[in-house]
């Protein structure tokens, strides 16, 4: 038997089985969907606390997260490169965001003509299928299992380990009997790279959300945030449309090839994410949530990870 298994295998699902796995637990996957098939694979996973409230334990799990994907880009970690970013504000702020603390350079600059504010800072951005493919190698090569099976019900993997690890996402909501879990659907259109470097961002843009962050061989662009839109279809002329509103931000980007539009469904949940361990786990076996991370999985994922050990810290007192 395993002292933990982790339901789930997206980019917070692998990782905490790799802090698990670093700190000597047996521990195995147990996932629905291969890590390719789910929703971290389009995600933009550029670190930055989307939608995400200010507190204390957010704060610590980003900068946790932010020191160790630092550290994964100085290693050359496939997919993990740290990158300039500029931040467009449609209006004047007095005070620098309570994220700020997570990055080191972080500073106000004077705003281009038409905005109020423009801050200037640089963070970790994250190609996502090289990164997923990173991972599962580096549970290999931990000799963690990565097992497909789709469960119905916690209950059912009583007696497979000691400890549980829902990090379900989206599905946490039926598994946790969790209400406040929800989908936010949020589309983005690829195109060619015509040399861009640096991210931007204006997140308050009358359209909706609208941000540009460079990749090796394209350009994410961005972007909706529509909570409990579940239609994934390609949708024309939200594409257009945000095109458009990244080409007014970034004029170098006209006339840039479309590879793709990409849709996913974010997995929210209202009052954040639950990080926490649930004394009302099948019988057995000691259950620990880690899921309603929305837009911020890959900003959040690592420091997650560090709070999960610490909670199944008992579960290493069970190998025999």
């Amino acid at each position: 038997m395993d002292d933990v298994v982790v339901l789930g295998a997206g980019v917070v699902g692998l990782s905490c089985a790799v802090r698990l796995a670093e700190a000597g637990v047996r521990v195995s996957v147990l996932a629905a969907d291969e890590p390719a098939a789910t929703v971290s694979r389009i995600a933009a996973a550029v670190w930055y606390p989307t939608r995400t409230e200010a507190d204390p334990r957010v704060l610590d799990w980003a900068c946790r997260t932010y020191d160790e994907l630092a550290d994964q880009a100085r290693r050359e970690v496939p997919g993990v490169v740290l990158r300039p970013t500029r931040m467009l504000l449609r209006r004047a702020v007095a005070e620098d965001p309570w994220w700020s603390a997570a990055v080191p350079d972080f500073r106000s600059v004077p705003p281009p003509p038409g905005y109020g504010g423009q801050w200037h800072f640089t963070v970790p951005t994250v190609e996502m299928e090289p990164y997923l493919d990173w991972l599962v190698d580096r549970l290999a090569g931990l000799g963690v299992p990565i097992r497909r099976d789709r469960v119905g019900a916690l209950h059912e993997v009583a007696g497979q380990a000691a400890v549980v690890v829902n990090a379900t996402g989206l599905a946490a909501g039926v598994l946790a009997d969790d209400p406040a879990v929800h989908p936010v659907r949020g589309r983005i259109v690829l195109v060619a790279n015509p040399g861009l470097v640096t991210s931007v961002r204006d997140e308050g843009h009358p359209g909706g959300p609208t941000y540009v962050h460079p990749r090796s061989r394209d350009v994410v662009l961005g972007g909706t945030f529509e909570p409990y839109e579940t239609d994934t279809a390609p949708d024309d002329e939200a594409g257009r449309a945000i095109v458009a509103r990244c080409v007014e931000l970034v004029p170098e980007l006209a006339g840039a090839p479309v590879l793709g539009q990409l849709t996913g469904l974010r997995p929210a949940r209202h009052g954040g994410p639950r990080v926490a361990a649930d004394p009302s786990g099948p019988d057995g076996t000691r259950l620990i949530h880690n899921y309603g991370h929305g837009g911020a999985g890959v900003t959040l994922a690592w420091g997650c990870a560090d709070e999960v050990v610490a909670l199944a810290g008992a579960a290493s007192a069970t190998r025999s």
